[in-house]
């Protein structure tokens, strides 16, 4: 079933913006809803039509990934912090850590991500999101 989300997810990547309004549509006419974006301000002059592109490509998932090298000094207060975030036993947080960069969450929603970033920072290595 992944490997099927993964082949959907690239072929949604390919699409045009003109072509995903397209499909945007057609999804709501056949599921019967309505999808909607809250817009803070309306842009003005040619930033009008970067708008759409961008609420259309807001990611919800992002993959977490711990960068490297971390710091010898923080090294054991990263290790807590990985085993806490992601679970791991000592020793395979530990070599996460010693064989940064390595993803921390392949697939998480935003406000976890945050989280996870915002815990990992605090204990000394950097930590970066990529919407997915």
């Amino acid at each position: 079933m992944s490997q099927q989300l993964e082949d959907l997810v690239e072929k949604l990547s390919q699409l045009s913006v003109l072509d995903m309004a397209k499909l945007k549509e057609m999804l709501e006419n056949k599921w019967g809803v309505k999808a909607a974006v809250a817009a803070a301000a309306a842009p003005t002059g040619g930033a009008a039509a970067a708008a759409p592109a961008a609420a259309a490509s807001e990611a919800t998932e992002f993959k977490v990934t711990l960068e490297g090298p971390v710091p010898d000094d923080k090294k054991i207060s990263v290790i807590k912090a990985v085993r806490e975030v992601t679970g791991l036993g000592l020793k395979e947080a530990k070599d996460l850590v010693e064989g940064a960069p390595k993803d921390l969450k392949a697939s998480c929603p935003k406000a976890e991500a945050e989280s996870i970033q915002q815990k990992v920072q605090a204990a000394g290595a950097k930590v970066t999101l990529k919407g997915l």
